[in-house]
Parts: structure tokens; sequence; C-alpha cells
């Protein structure tokens, strides 16, 4: 199923945004070269409908967005797998933000990412990106920090080529990340980007049930593949 929606369009749900996707990604189905690596926990439910459609692996890039003190919602920054740590300058600048309170966000938002990567890949091999073409996917970017953040994490690896696919963004951040990856992929650039989740008809927080069992029923999927009677 394809979907090309207008500016008016509301997503009804994640797997709907992720059907979006199928069709600009079609060349790089069944090719053993190709991850994607899903943002948890809202783009996971996105990337689980693309890898399914274009039968290629499924795996995760844990990011953290380093929200404001007393904005959480705002990013001042973001981290992700690896160490890797993107931070806003003009927003701290513009906030005064300290470095004890930016400290104190950094060390509460790794023991998240820390927890999140042992309950959603457990024993499961560190990720192996050289020369692999790397697909990023999330449910929808705003300033695009976490984004940024997982480029950094895979582009030390040596990929092959590097795409980012979301199904909403506006047109700035997009532009941005135009400049530093292979590709983007983004149906809907909205003259107003709004809250990610306004663009979607029903946009719950993923929990991670739903996020392990989407993982589950990949990997089963790729080692049946891999592995056929």
């Amino acid at each position: 199923m394809s979907y090309s929606p207008s500016l008016q369009t509301l997503w009804q749900d994640r797997s709907v945004a992720g059907q979006s996707l199928v069709e600009p990604l079609l060349r790089y189905a069944r090719r053993p070269d190709v991850i994607i690596l899903a943002l948890p926990r809202g783009g996971v439910p996105v990337a689980y409908e693309v890898a399914t459609a274009l039968q290629v692996r499924l795996d995760l890039m844990v990011v953290r967005k380093l929200g404001m003190p007393s904005q959480p919602e705002f990013a001042m920054g973001a981290i992700a797998s690896g160490g890797i740590q993107i931070r806003n300058e003009e927003v701290l600048r513009a906030h005064s933000i300290d470095q004890d309170s930016y400290d104190a966000v950094v060390a509460r938002e790794a023991r998240e990412l820390s927890r999140r990567e042992q309950v959603y890949r457990g024993t499961r091999a560190p990720l192996q990106l050289k020369d692999q073409v790397v697909i990023l996917i999330d449910d929808g970017l705003a300033t695009g920090a976490s984004m940024l953040a997982a480029i950094q994490a895979v582009q030390v690896q040596a990929p092959a080529r590097i795409v980012v696919a979301v199904p909403v963004a506006p047109l700035d951040t997009v532009e941005t990340l135009r400049c530093i990856v292979n590709e983007v992929i983004c149906p809907l650039i909205p003259e107003r980007m709004m809250s990610i989740g306004y663009w979607y008809s029903n946009f719950p927080q993923t929990t991670d049930a739903e996020v392990i069992e989407l993982l589950q029923r990949a990997w089963q999927r790729e080692s049946t593949e891999a592995h056929p009677l």
C-alpha cells in the first residue's frame, strides 16, 4: 500500500505512516546489505511496517532527547548509543542552562538509554554497520536533535549509505539533514510543524512491551527467511 498525503493529512496511526514510506524505499527491498534502524520507542511501529514490506533487517538505534529542565519536550541536545552526544549551544545560551543542570539531564537520560538497550536488545550482538545501507526511521522530527545524534552514531561505523525516512518533519530540519546524509524521505512537510502528534489521529505513547513484540516478530521473520524449512 502506498500513501501520498497532502499537507492537510493526519496519519491514522504510526502503522499507516510507516506504509507511506514503503514506496519511496522500494529500491532497497530484499537487499542483504540494507538494515533499518528504528529510533525507539515511537519509531519502531513505523519502521516495522517498512522492514516487513521491504523484507529487510530491523534493529534499533537508541537515542534520548536531552529536554530542558523547565521544558522537557524542548530539546537542548540528544545522546545516542556509543557515547554520542549532541549539544544545541544556541538553546543552552538562550535559556542560560548551567553545566550542572545540563549534566544532570545527561546522566538521567544516559541511564534510560542503557535500560532501553538492555530491555530491547538483551544479549543480541552489537550493530555492525560498516559498508551497510542504513535507513534511520522515526515517527516524525521537530528540531531533529535525536536524529542528528543517531546519524553521528551510525557515521562512526563507516556505512556505505545513510538514509533518513520519516513521515513528517519541518522543511528546515529536512534541509539540514539533506546536507549530512545521502537521502531524506519525508512525504509530509507542513508549513507549520506544530508537534509531531498533531499530524496523527491516533498517537498514543508506544510502550516497551509493544517495542519488544514488534522486534521479536521482525527477528523471527528474519530467522525464518535465512533458514527456510
